[in-house]
């Protein structure tokens, strides 16, 4: 996954776009001698089967955007017959007219890329790339590529943090940054898809981003409990109970929850979160369970309708399907206690107790 910093001006240059997400340092030109720590091609290529790995120390940090893991070349030929380019339109004298892979190209380890958030790895404990997944980029994984995490196993790319202290002294960011994240979705080296979001970026001061971060994650984590109970409840009116919840129709409702609630989200953030994070969480908690609790309901009322004329249809188990989720977003069961506890919610009376309250009292 690749992850830019978007300049707060309208509209941006692309100097500007790649100034901001250039690493440091940026000061000093590279002499002619490290060129080709930098560039892998000016020298011999430490080919795979030769140098089992190349880490940062046998190479220039600045190689990670220039990488050869694969060996490519071009072949050119002289433009007898005036052909022009197909991308640029032009007729030069020379032309590609092919190109050409060996295998064993460079052997990349323990690189990170500047533009990449990564994660912690349990088994080698080293840091390893996110990449971009099914689904598309949304708002549960914005606090991750923006922020990182508070267990310290997810960091968000070093563009990205670097941007976020510089962009409080320049005179570039006029109105607040924004995050691009995009990539492709891979399947053993195929490409499914390319998937792409433009998001808030927060500014540098820590106090205001870490109170950011604490209701985020709590909004997110209701968020994910109530997507959840949605797609139970779908599978519980329309499915077998060994349906897997990776089914198509069971992860198509799961997603479209997550992209149905991602603009109330971001609208719920507190804009100035410099107080305490318990008293903006608490302003943001009602609205968002009512936001959560109606987009489930409609997305059950559209995966799973009351239709005679459908032949999947079971009254009895749609309702029932129903009623459950209902509960559980009024509180109710294992799931609603989660819910209300991810949002610091106080939990619901017990219906006993509620009529108690409610009885006249006996005059004497």
């Amino acid at each position: 996954m690749t992850t830019l910093a978007l300049p707060g001006i309208e509209p941006c240059p692309l100097w500007h776009l790649v100034w901001a997400n250039t690493p440091s340092p940026r000061e000093n030109p590279l002499p002619t001698s490290d060129l080709s720590r930098v560039f892998p091609w000016l020298a011999a290529t430490r080919t795979s089967d030769r140098f089992p790995a190349t880490t940062p120390a046998e190479a220039h940090p600045l190689q990670v955007f220039w990488g050869m893991p694969r060996r490519i070349r071009l072949d050119f030929a002289e433009n007898t017959e005036n052909l022009r380019c197909d991308l640029t339109g032009a007729a030069d004298t020379e032309i590609v007219t092919g190109w050409r892979q060996r295998p064993n190209g460079v052997k990349y380890v323990a690189w990170e890329h500047p533009l990449s958030p990564s994660y912690k790895d349990n088994k080698s404990g080293g840091w390893l790339p996110v990449h971009a997944q099914p689904g598309g980029i949304g708002y549960r994984h914005w606090v991750a590529v923006a922020l990182g995490d508070d267990a310290g196993t997810r960091r968000p790319a070093r563009a990205i943090s670097d941007w976020r202290m510089r962009s409080a002294d320049v005179s570039l960011a006029h109105a607040p940054s924004r995050l691009l994240a995009a990539g492709y979705d891979m399947d053993n080296m195929k490409a499914r898809a390319f998937v792409e979001s433009e998001m808030p970026l927060p500014g540098s001061e820590a106090k205001a981003a870490e109170t950011l971060a604490r209701v985020a994650r709590r909004l997110i984590d209701a968020a994910g409990i109530v997507a959840a109970a949605l797609r139970s409840a779908v599978r519980q009116a329309r499915f077998s109970r060994d349906t897997s919840v990776d089914s198509a129709p069971l992860a198509a409702v799961y997603e479209s929850f997550w992209a149905a609630t991602q603009q109330q989200f971001f609208a719920l953030l507190p804009d100035d979160p410099s107080g305490d994070w318990e008293g903006a969480l608490d302003a943001a908690a009602s609205p968002w369970r009512g936001v959560l609790k109606w987009t489930a309901l409609r997305l059950f009322d559209e995966a799973a309708p009351l239709d005679p004329s459908a032949v999947s249809c079971d009254p009895r188990r749609i309702v029932e399907a129903r009623r459950n989720l209902f509960g559980t977003l009024d509180g109710w069961g294992p799931m609603g206690g989660r819910l209300f506890e991810a949002l610091q919610l106080a939990s619901p009376e017990p219906k006993g107790k509620r009529r108690r309250q409610s009885a006249p009292m006996e005059t004497v």
